[in-house]
């Protein structure tokens, strides 16, 4: 095809970038779509959080778009950037489960960021210049042992007798 036909497909740039945006955050909720019926709550997040990893290593142009800026003439759409806002709301749901029932929205989202910005960060720091400083050959392992440490962190802080569960 054609870079006009391309173009043309997709109603312009906005288009092509939305597009490639929307995917991206499609595959992060995939990611985070996993099968919580017979594992621990620990366990899904876990899963949830390698499936993450192996992502953000496969489509790492498209997490480069979808977490970096590619350049200042592109902003998201409202349907873009309704696909981000779907798959926090699923990361939230996902480390949720790790609360007691009693958790309102705002703890369950602070748990939720704080699993997403380890996870993630490792993978920024992985694809960026970092990576040509330090050896980052067992990223993925480091990233699982620092996730696991958090969400016992968040599993432990949540059950003491002293948390603010109203």
């Amino acid at each position: 095809m054609s870079t006009i036909g391309i173009y043309s497909h997709f109603k312009g740039k906005q288009g092509i970038l939305d597009a490639l945006y929307i995917e991206g955050f499609e595959a992060v909720s995939r990611a985070l779509n996993v099968d919580t019926r017979n594992q621990t709550p620990r366990d899904a997040v876990l899963q949830a959080s390698r499936n993450y990893l192996n992502n953000a290593e496969k489509l790492e142009a498209h997490y480069s778009l979808i977490f970096g800026k590619l350049d200042g003439s592109y902003e998201p759409s409202a349907d873009a950037r309704m696909a981000g806002i779907e798959a926090f709301e699923r990361l939230t749901e996902l480390v949720g489960t790790l609360l007691p029932g009693t958790a309102r929205k705002p703890e369950k989202q602070d748990a939720a960021i704080r699993v997403w910005s380890v996870i993630h960060g490792f993978v920024s720091l992985r694809n960026h210049a970092v990576a040509q400083l330090v050896d980052m050959s067992d990223w993925k392992e480091r990233t699982m042992k620092t996730a696991e440490m958090l969400v016992d962190d968040i599993i432990e802080a949540s059950a003491a007798p002293w948390s603010s569960q109203s």
